[in-house]
């Protein structure tokens, strides 16, 4: 269902609920072709088989006066029996074989990215460019909760999709930070599990430019239907310009952040941002409200790490929390975000601690304790 009105959204098509995708890659369209290949041999088989089952009923029924013939061990029939599938299975094994052995061959790849699948987003690393960045579900939570009238993406959005040029080759190393789960996108025919502590290779060259969506695949916990996948192809000039322009502004986020060190946010702004924040970051599981869920995901209303030690709350920030789903969000926000979202925590709710962290103080905290 998801890859037929992916494919209609992507393509224009009219959706179809009876049949795969053909993509928009040759292997996709090899994978369709291998489909309707095998289909086919089914219905001959299929037409074959009950056709001779029908005639065998009509025309050597006991109304009519015949006999059942009594033979066994038919030296001719077992020989066709066992002679005739093979050659069915020899005819459907090697076309199989080739589009599977060319599903596998990511060698010389013009591009490699990294794609690593945490509880409940995805994280992606140009390997051989300095751009990596995190893409999070942007379907608004008013959708989820019935409050507003759901949208033609829903939950099959991203505030940051993946980008890959068209016409070249694009190898995904997949893996995971925690459990495991599965990188699909139906108009590539890729569907690959990423394992924690293990590599899996895909890849993909996309013929059109456009947008594609996914989901994760593979149940992966609570959110796990909140984990799309959408990749943004683009013409490969477009596509190196904007890997120039996401270099380009990783840089000014470097020199922003080293001159938020040398300055304080002011009080409305940490508050603006770390409502921003915690609306992507921390609102799934401790709820917009911070009330959490009771015996699942604590609440921070009144809690001991937002009215206790402020060292002790950047620290589960920063680092998470072991055999909790409390993640590390050292390497997922800036130190503007870290400090923005402590603060947003110790002041909303109506607690009002009056505590303000900046980025510095994070900055402090993650190389005193060695970070």
């Amino acid at each position: 269902m998801l890859a037929n009105s992916v494919k209609a959204a992507s393509s224009g098509e009219s959706p179809s609920t009876y049949n795969l995708t053909k993509g928009v890659t040759d292997i996709s369209q090899q994978v369709y072709d291998l489909h309707m290949t095998i289909f086919y041999i089914c219905v001959v088989i299929g037409i074959v088989v009950f056709g001779v089952m029908l005639y065998a009923m009509v025309f050597h029924r006991k109304s009519r006066g015949v006999k059942a013939a009594n033979f066994h061990e038919s030296l001719k029939v077992e020989v066709a029996w066992t002679i005739i599938p093979f050659i069915i299975l020899i005819g459907m094994a090697i076309p199989a074989t080739s589009t599977l052995l060319d599903m596998e061959d990511a060698s010389e790849a013009d591009l490699t990215i990294v794609v690593t699948g945490s509880q409940w987003k995805w994280h992606y690393r140009y390997l051989e460019h300095d751009v990596e960045f995190y893409s999070l579900l942007s379907t608004p939570v008013e959708q989820i909760q019935n409050k507003w009238i759901k949208g033609d993406d829903y939950l099959l959005e991203v505030d940051k999709p993946l980008v890959i040029p068209t016409d070249r080759k694009v190898r995904f190393l997949m893996t995971s930070d925690d459990v495991i789960h599965s990188w699909w996108v139906p108009d590539f025919a890729v569907k690959k599990d990423a394992n924690p502590g293990f590599i899996n290779e895909a890849w993909t060259k996309v013929n059109e430019p456009g947008i594609y969506r996914g989901q994760c695949a593979e149940l992966c916990g609570k959110d796990h239907g909140f984990m799309p996948v959408v990749v943004t192809a683009l013409e490969p000039a477009k596509f190196d310009a904007w890997l120039q322009k996401e270099i380009e502004a990783k840089k000014a986020a470097a020199a922003e952040e080293a001159r938020l060190l040398a300055m304080n946010m002011s009080f409305d702004s940490l508050m603006k941002e770390g409502e921003k924040v915690y609306g992507a970051y921390c609102a799934a599981c401790h709820q917009a409200n911070g009330a959490g869920l009771p015996g699942v995901f604590p609440g921070l209303v009144g809690s001991a790490i937002t009215t206790g030690d402020v060292k002790e709350h950047i620290d589960i920030v920063v680092n998470g929390k072991k055999g909790t789903a409390m993640q590390a969000f050292a390497k997922q926000l800036t130190l503007a975000q870290i400090a923005a979202v402590v603060t947003y925590e110790r002041n909303a709710w109506g607690m009002n601690s009056g505590d303000s962290v900046q980025p510095k103080d994070i900055y402090q905290f993650i190389n005193n304790s060695g970070e």
